[in-house]
């Protein structure tokens, strides 16, 4: 990305920003609500707020991390307990899961806007979401939910190195979705499975996979990492720690993808 490029995209997401006066961002931790969250503070200074959802299907450790970075830089930060694990059309898990998700998540956050005098809305999508398949975009557009970094032409890469540029901890943070989207759609989607697929990955982090993925099929955890850790993982004894801890966890298999992580590849059944 050409320097002078990069620039003229920040530039053109400060004066998109600041034509929305007042702002509520959804914020999940992640490099790309991070950045817009940032910009936005810069833009529209204490007109800005983040609200987080507080969730089984997001990580504890990540909820955390929010609200340490809302509080370091003096942005009104509003966490609230998300009720998708209440609703039974989310729990089938049918291809319009993530769609059921965000409705609820907008629904909310719009009320707390409201209740804030906050009039708009913005979520961290950025140009590289257009390629996968994002139910949650429709939601989005129904409730008028803004996302600045696609109005921007802002990529994920451009969103890491304007990050790292602006010394945010979050630019080179490995993607991290919702714990639901590790199961198959059609399985149903339960508070066991979820918390067995958030420890697994817990271990695997513990034992330095940064970017990993453990994909709840039944009995089979299957794992999915970066191929440069795929024969690292072999070696003993993290093979030996990895496959008795995640099979103590309530799995009788632990397999090991040999593709290696891929993002959205759940969707491949679609």
């Amino acid at each position: 990305m050409n320097k002078n490029s990069l620039e003229t995209k920040k530039t053109d997401l400060i004066k998109i920003l600041e034509g929305y006066k007042s702002l509520a961002v959804a914020f999940s931790g992640g490099v790309d609500s991070t950045l817009l969250l940032s910009v936005a503070q810069t833009a529209l200074g204490d007109n800005v707020i983040a609200v987080t959802s507080k969730s089984l299907v997001h990580p504890v450790r990540e909820i955390g991390r929010t609200s340490e970075f809302a509080n370091e830089n003096g942005i009104r930060h509003i966490v609230f307990k998300s009720k998708e694990m209440d609703d039974n059309a989310f729990l089938n898990n049918t291809r319009d899961r993530c769609y059921i998700c965000k409705k609820m998540l907008f629904d909310k956050i719009t009320e707390i806007a409201s209740d804030n005098s906050i009039n708009h809305i913005a979520h961290g999508a950025n140009v590289d979401d257009l390629n996968d398949y994002r139910p949650g975009f429709k939601a989005a557009g129904e409730r008028g939910v803004a996302a600045p970094l696609i109005d921007a032409n802002l990529s994920k890469a451009d969103i890491r190195e304007l990050s790292k540029e602006m010394g945010l901890k979050t630019w080179n943070k490995p993607a991290m979705a919702c714990l639901a989207t590790r199961i198959p759609y059609g399985s149903p989607i339960t508070i066991e499975k979820i918390k067995m697929i958030e420890n697994a990955e817990m271990i695997l982090m513990d034992q330095g996979f940064a970017v990993c993925r453990v994909r709840h099929h039944g009995e089979i955890a299957r794992i999915e990492l970066l191929p440069e850790d795929i024969s690292k993982i072999m070696n003993e004894p993290i093979r030996t720690i990895v496959f008795e801890k995640i099979k103590a966890l309530g799995f009788s298999f632990v397999s090991l993808d040999l593709e290696g992580y891929l993002q959205g590849s759940m969707n491949r059944t679609l």
